[in-house]
């Protein structure tokens, strides 16, 4: 008899597989993604102060805090996933979030309840921390289980497809709400808006995740009763090594995903003098762009292997970031985007390789756990504080150009991390015994 993880997956299943994960991620990091793009108009409604930078400073706190969780959120539902399957968790993650969500666009202002207003927003982002935290690996790890072998980063890359647009259609919403509504009527009711939207997206994410199967790897794990009982236990005791040395990397991941598609709004405006319709729109311009260029990421991924893109992300960014920072605070809207493009570049290569490297990286029983562990710790670390890190470098060195310098550190670090890892482009994600006990990946025969 055929068993699941041998069985050659439907082009058709493939398609569905690849629309229920990138829809319901894009309705996770889109209302991630809100928060974001709306940071200086939620500083004055929560964090109200004589000095905006201030205000801005705390919005970028709340929304580091958020991030705190995002590693608890990472083990329960990692866990969960090597126990009970990745579909039923994957449910489980987008309710929440839409929930959190919906509940900041419902929320009272300082104006109306004092100090528990940037109380309860705390709360509440880190309740969304709790589930991003079991969503993206949890995304990644369904794909690739059911992806061929040769082309795990093409069809890997329709994730961070989905993560870029949805910060573009956030972008979107943004840009029009600011271009349509007085500053009055933003500050009173508009900005609520794009929260409320989570509720709809939220059902329709989780319908889509719930009509499919259980992935191949995982229905193979279950065949041969071979389901972790303690995942944790088992990632911690087996997979320490490669856990640091791929969080080295996805530090840089983290890093520059949040500067080029949280950050760079504010420091068009900040730091280059655009107004806050137009760095929305210059930074919709380039999600969009980053967007369209993930899958050709994903053939180069899958073409030269993964440690040569990890090796060209890298250097990449080291050299584009200073460039792009420079043009990005010229106060010129076209070298603006080319800037925030040069940026996104690096950012997409690393995203895309990342995708690939968090299923390939450790073995089908614990994959859940030790992925969501090592995801989230890079993001919480230097994900979650890049724009707060950003906006005091500048604060503190009087240099626009500070945060550039911070990512080419953070990226010499990655370039170690990625480099001492294997070579995965080519094995099987259904050897479950294969890479037990921190063996290295078998390469597929």
């Amino acid at each position: 008899m055929t068993s699941p993880s041998t069985e050659q997956v439907s082009p058709q299943t493939l398609r569905r597989v690849i629309i229920a994960a990138g829809i319901g991620n894009f309705v996770e990091w889109f209302d991630f993604a809100v928060y974001g793009f709306l940071a200086t108009t939620i500083a004055q409604q929560f964090f109200p102060s004589g000095d905006a930078s201030a205000a801005l400073l705390k919005t970028f706190a709340v929304f580091a805090v958020a991030f705190a969780f995002r590693p608890l959120g990472g083990i329960f539902f990692g866990m969960l996933g090597d126990r009970i399957g990745r579909k039923r968790t994957l449910a489980m993650t987008i309710l929440l979030m839409a929930g959190a969500t919906t509940l900041i666009g419902l929320l009272p202002t300082y104006a109306a309840i004092g100090v528990a207003a940037p109380i309860l927003l705390s709360l509440i982002r880190c309740a969304q921390g709790f589930s991003a935290g079991g969503e993206y690996a949890g995304a990644c790890a369904y794909l690739m289980e059911h992806a061929p072998s040769d082309k795990r980063a093409w069809y890997g890359s329709f994730v961070p497809v989905s993560t870029f647009s949805a910060f573009a259609a956030a972008a979107v919403v943004a840009y029009a709400l600011e271009a349509s509504l007085s500053a009055e009527a933003m500050g009173s009711w508009g900005w609520r808006l794009p929260f409320l939207i989570a509720a709809p997206l939220g059902l329709v994410g989780l319908y889509l995740r719930w009509k499919l199967d259980e992935t191949p790897a995982f229905q193979a794990v279950k065949q041969e009763h071979a389901v972790a009982h303690s995942p944790l236990k088992e990632t911690l005791r087996n997979h320490g090594a490669a856990i640091c040395c791929l969080g080295a990397f996805v530090s840089l991941t983290a890093l520059s995903f949040y500067m080029f598609t949280t950050y760079f709004a504010t420091y068009l405006q900040v730091a280059g003098g655009l107004s806050r319709a137009v760095a929305l729109l210059v930074s919709l311009i380039a999600l969009i762009f980053a967007a369209a260029i993930c899958p050709l990421a994903g053939l180069y991924s899958d073409r030269v292997g993964r440690r040569v893109t990890v090796m060209t992300a890298c250097v990449l960014l080291m050299v584009v970031v200073y460039p792009s920072f420079l043009m990005a605070s010229s106060g010129s809207f076209a070298a603006s985007i080319v800037g925030v493009m040069l940026l996104a570049v690096g950012a997409v290569l690393c995203g895309v390789v990342t995708a690939a490297l968090l299923s390939e990286t450790f073995p089908t029983r614990t994959r859940y756990t030790a992925s969501a562990i090592t995801y989230n710790m890079a993001y919480t670390i230097f994900g979650g504080t890049a724009p707060l890190m950003a906006t005091w470098l500048i604060s503190t060195t009087g240099s626009n150009l500070s945060p550039a310098f911070y990512l080419i550190a953070v990226a010499v670090l990655a370039l170690a991390g990625g480099l001492a890892l294997p070579e995965t482009s080519r094995i099987s994600l259904h050897d479950v015994g294969a890479q037990e006990k921190g063996a290295a990946p078998l390469l597929s025969r």
